[in-house]
């Protein structure tokens, strides 16, 4: 089983999964997060076809509104 480290913290995933299926699995609106992975911006736009692999370094930031 492949393992992430996502914000710091491993995490087991699934062969194939996508960035698309990690933010749903982790109850996140893909509209309000924005994701780094391997220090390079995946744009939300290829969030569905980005494959995390074994070892990849994944940082995943929620914005917040108000004001």
């Amino acid at each position: 089983m492949p393992t992430i480290v996502l914000n710091g913290d491993p995490r087991p995933t699934r062969d194939g999964q996508t960035v698309a299926e990690l933010i749903a699995e982790l109850g996140l609106d893909s509209r309000q997060v924005a994701v780094e992975r391997n220090r390079e911006v995946v744009p939300r736009a290829e969030h569905g076809q980005t494959l995390l692999l074994d070892g990849d370094q994944l940082e995943i930031v929620t914005f917040v509104g108000g004001g």
